[in-house]
């Protein structure tokens, strides 16, 4: 599925870049390389994933996958779409074997990648989906260490939360993923649109009951 709207001719010339990498060896076991997916015109909110997963691998898209969907989900509950002013991309872009955690001179091999992306995008603020993003990212050691607070860099907003694979195993931390997700369209109004409303955290009662 392509994006929506058209791609600058830097952002199709830093594609093109990406899926001929052949900087790490994931490129050989994977089926191709998952650039990312979104509004790549202006998106003031991105969310960083680990890697491809099997589905993301055969359909070469971010996200599509049991977890994609689950993260769709929280787009809308909190008021976002994928293809309007959000952009989704990985920290590796080739589908680590078995699924496992892409190494740390994997992730370094894909960091030209993910840094050339993240300044193209510009985005004002970034949410990290799971432990590998946020030690990627913010160079934090644990999930648990970084949530809960607005890490800013550079005049970007970083926030860490579950990845949505790991919901879906733990299903009781969704409480805490909708409580991280009302601190995204929070700072989403302050700093990019006050107007902002959502289907379960509307602007006239903050205190809405939480997606079923």
């Amino acid at each position: 599925m392509a994006e929506q709207f058209p791609e600058s001719e830097e952002f199709v010339r830093l594609r093109e870049t990406i899926l001929s990498c052949q900087r790490c060896s994931l490129r050989q076991s994977a089926h191709g390389v998952v650039f990312g997916e979104g509004d790549s015109r202006n998106p003031q909110l991105v969310f960083i994933g680990e890697g491809p997963g099997a589905e993301e691998d055969r359909l070469l898209r971010p996200f599509v996958g049991p977890a994609g969907q689950l993260l769709d989900k929280m787009l809308h509950a909190a008021g976002f779409e994928r293809f309007h002013g959000v952009y989704i991309l990985n920290v590796v872009k080739c589908r680590p074997p078995h699924n496992r955690t892409p190494t740390v001179d994997e992730r370094r091999a894909c960091w030209p990648h993910l840094t050339s992306q993240l300044r193209y995008l510009s985005p004002r603020i970034v949410v990290l989906l799971g432990a590998t993003a946020v030690q990627t990212l913010l160079g934090i050691s644990s999930l648990s260490a970084a949530r809960g607070r607005w890490h800013e860099r550079g005049g970007v907003f970083f926030l860490a939360t579950y990845h949505p694979a790991a919901l879906l195993r733990n299903p009781a931390w969704k409480t805490e993923a909708w409580a991280d997700m009302k601190m995204v369209v929070d700072k989403y109004r302050e700093y990019v649109n006050p107007h902002h409303d959502s289907p379960f955290y509307p602007l006239a009662d903050e205190r809405s009951d939480e997606p079923g």
